[in-house]
């Protein structure tokens, strides 16, 4: 087997990008796009009825009791429906 051993500047230049020590390997905060995370309105309904029996279904510590979370998640989908 070939062992082969490189910078990373050799390694990005062989990849055609740009060196790792230039100021334009940084893409800058605003050239992202931020994608809006889309949510449907049985979503919404679904976590604010999440929200409320969730502390039914847990310890006193904050633990999730013995198949709570299942639970939980079945009774908010069921409160959720139309």
């Amino acid at each position: 087997m070939v062992d082969v051993r490189m910078t990373m500047d050799e390694y990005l230049t062989l990849l055609g990008g740009i060196p790792m020590d230039s100021p334009e390997s940084e893409p800058s905060a605003g050239s992202i796009p931020v994608k809006k995370k889309r949510s449907s309105a049985y979503s919404r309904r679904y976590k604010a009825n999440f929200k409320k029996i969730e502390d039914n279904y847990k310890l006193k510590n904050g633990n999730w009791k013995k198949n709570g979370f299942k639970r939980a998640v079945t009774e908010a989908h069921r409160m959720s429906k139309k």
